[in-house]
């Protein structure tokens, strides 16, 4: 059973207000028609005076809705199986009706007389109404959007949340976060409301800073004192592994500037503060530490900072300028950040029925797979948006990450993701139907590309994903927040199908338990149910290893994400050994169990739309959310294990890491001699007996699921 505490004053108080604002009714046109005074009832909606349940009916009653009448029944509700919604929560109902079934179960189930079976279906009812009714209980939900560098979603954010300042002579209003061309924000951006306008950061680690200053540093060494580069890092068009971004920081905050000078003549020469550093120094530790001590990280200690009209800045304006002081590392008391919140006082979505978190993350550069990115994808409270450009929609990163979601095993895709497609103006117009004449509108435009997305998407099985199109430069605004509101209203809306469902199974078996013709029924289902699952307890081979992802990714990232991840001992955003572990072992997992959890979902199907089973439609939904639900435990189990038990192995392995490191500087062929590395370490015995141990786990875990499966209906 939940302990819940007890209504607060300040709760009540506070819905009063909001019963009563939504009647359109004025404090003191209440106050006076309750003959009270108008500060007795203020302090009343601020919790701070206690009210008698007297005086709460004479309050409800002087509003007279039917929200506020309602407020009584509200207020008398005791919860013991789940945790008790807030009053303004927009499901209350539903949730009542689970907690009402749920009480009915574990009366049931506390019942001396109850077969073992019964009470294990009955045990899991209730788990199944606690953890479905949790979902609907929380409102706060992410919007994450996912683009290449330069793709337009910073502007895009900006643009539908209204964070952005008026330009002048009809310019386009200019976004309050830092956009351009690509390789413009340092880390991920998150935007949210709350008391103020404001920035907060979560600080980059001081072994995290050494490591981005080590990189720059070699960088510096290369171009300053001639070292011949590996010339197969020129021709991977990336000879420098800090990113550009993090260039830019750690050169404004050492003070380290790129300088133009104009000649007598007229002719404009380039001086690289930094790299005649180097070529004093000579050596990656001096220069290390001589960035360093210039950066002053020890004087870099706020971690927040809000608007304040002393400062005689309109909030925007403010605002701007503070997040491009921090994200330049520009700013004299930040540190280089490794995320920022970018705070407002206003309602992102113009929705009170939940609250809602933009996230804005650091845009694909040549990679796409990702842990800050494909975590998004399989969290049941965020929304992943990916954008695309207009003509190649869609485009080649978000096919990626949604091939590689499936391939491990995420089943709410077309639910909890989304397509976004960011025109330029003009794009839509220039759209040509089947016959090849130009369409006549931005609409029709938008409709064609959509037909053409579905199509492209057939083949991932997600023809049904929804699309968006979004013009921040000439579509109306609400256009985007209606579709992203729409999106988290299905999310939302999925929960509540299941809870529904439940329910709705739960007063089945709450009502046939006991009648003999029923229990036939049911036996002859679970008969073969069970037989299923006897035939699928076996695992098949699979040609494919943990490492499979990882390698994958090595063949393809420029050889010096490879060197940064090296130096790193394996994480690094860009190339994370550790995400990609995890996910090669879930993969592996949804490989051997995919094809035979969705035949189980098919043999369901096929038996509720048998007539003859219509009175063991409870067990035969339950038997499927019970299996569902034990594979998707277990798929992150096994993401678990791949993650920690590979990675400390890696871990402890220095000399692994050191025949890594030592590659570098040695001429053309770095990657391939990493790589190869790579290949000696994972095909080696312990890392054969880890393997091992996953495919052990995984065989466990799926015949336990099996074994709970079929406890549901042992004695029938």
């Amino acid at each position: 059973m939940v302990e819940n505490s007890p209504i607060s004053q300040i709760e009540l108080g506070r819905y009063i207000m909001q019963v009563r604002d939504n009647a359109d009714i004025k404090q003191a046109e209440l106050a006076r028609k309750m003959g009270w005074s108008q500060a007795v009832l203020s302090r009343v909606e601020a919790g701070d005076r206690p009210l008698s349940p007297e005086e709460l009916l004479t309050i409800l009653s002087a509003i007279g809705t039917p929200e506020a009448l309602k407020i009584k029944e509200l207020c008398g509700r005791e919860w013991a199986v789940i945790s008790r919604p807030p009053l303004d929560h927009p499901d209350q109902e539903l949730l009542w009706n689970a907690e009402l079934v749920g009480k009915e179960l574990v009366m049931l189930r506390d019942r001396p007389d109850v077969r073992n079976a019964f009470e294990r279906r009955l045990v899991a009812y209730i788990t199944e109404i606690q953890r479905v009714a949790a979902l609907i209980l929380k409102r706060d939900h992410q919007v994450a959007f996912i683009g290449s560098i330069g793709i337009g979603k910073s502007t895009a954010i900006c643009r539908f949340t209204g964070i952005e300042i008026a330009s002048q002579d009809g310019a386009p209003p200019v976004p309050v976060l830092e956009a351009g061309a690509g390789g413009i924000t340092i880390c991920e951006v998150h935007l949210r409301k709350g008391p103020g306008y404001g920035v907060i950061i979560e600080p980059r680690s001081d072994e995290e800073i050494r490591a981005d200053v080590t990189d720059f540093a070699e960088f510096l060494l290369k171009g300053a004192i001639g070292s011949e580069p590996d010339q197969q890092q020129g021709l991977e068009g990336d000879s420098q592994g800090i990113s550009k971004e993090i260039e830019r920081a750690v050169r404004n905050m050492s003070g380290l500037k790129i300088r133009r000078e104009k000649s007598a003549e007229g002719k404009i020469s380039r001086r690289d503060e930094a790299k005649e550093l180097a070529q004093r120094l000579g050596t990656v530790r001096e220069l290390v530490v001589e960035i360093l001590s210039r950066m002053e990280l020890h004087k870099r200690d706020r971690r927040d900072l809000w608007h304040d009209n002393i400062c005689g800045k309109p909030p925007l304006a403010w605002l701007k300028e503070t997040f491009e002081e921090v994200n330049n590392g520009r700013h004299p008391d930040f540190t280089l950040p490794k995320r920022i919140e970018v705070v407002v006082p206003t309602s992102l979505l113009g929705t009170s029925d939940f609250s809602v978190r933009i996230i804005d993350t650091k845009g694909i550069d040549r990679t796409a797979a990702r842990a800050d990115l494909e975590v998004h994808l399989d969290e049941p409270h965020t929304l992943a948006v990916l954008c695309s450009g207009f003509n190649n929609a869609p485009a080649a990163e978000p096919r990626l990450l949604l091939e590689r979601a499936g391939e491990a095993g995420v089943r709410s895709l077309e639910t909890h993701s989304s397509l976004l497609v960011l025109p330029h103006p003009n794009e839509a117009l220039a759209v040509k139907d089947e016959s090849g004449i130009r369409v006549d509108s931005v609409e029709e435009g938008y409709e064609l590309k959509g037909e053409q997305v579905a199509m492209a998407l057939q083949p991932l099985g997600l023809q049904n994903l929804a699309v968006g199109f979004f013009n921040a430069h000439g579509d109306d605004p609400a256009r985007l927040r209606e579709f992203l509101i729409e999106r988290i209203d299905k999310v939302r809306e999925t929960f509540r199908f299941r809870l529904n469902e439940i329910i709705i199974n739960a007063n089945a078996l709450l009502l046939n338990h006991e009648q003999a013709q029923v229990q036939e029924v049911i036996s002859h289902a679970a008969s073969m149910l069970r037989s299923w699952s006897n035939q699928n307890i076996g695992l098949p081979k699979l040609n494919a290893n943990v490492q499979d992802s990882l390698m994958g990714q090595l063949a393809m990232v420029y050889a010096s994400t490879i060197r940064a991840t090296v130096r790193r001992e394996g994480e690094w955003i860009n190339l994370s050994y550790s995400h990609h572990l995890g996910y090669g072992a879930r993969r592996v997992a949804a490989l051997s169990l995919g094809k035979t959890v969705d035949g189980f979902s098919a043999l369901c199907k096929t038996m509720k739309g048998n007539p003859e089973y219509t009175e063991a439609q409870d067990l035969i939904n339950q038997a499927e959310r019970v299996l569902l639900a034990a594979y998707e435990e277990l798929l992150r189990k096994v993401q678990l294990m791949g993650q920690t038990s590979f990675r400390e192995e890696l871990k402890v392995d220095s000399n692994f890491w050191l025949q890594c490191e030592s590659e570098w500087g040695r001429g053309p062929g770095y990657r391939d001699r990493v790589t190869a590395h790579n290949s000696d370490w994972f095909n080696a015995v312990p890392r054969q007996q880890l393997e091992n141990e996953l495919h052990a786990l995984i065989d466990r875990e799926w015949k336990e699921a099996l074994a709970n499966l079929t406890s549901l209906f042992e004695d029938q």
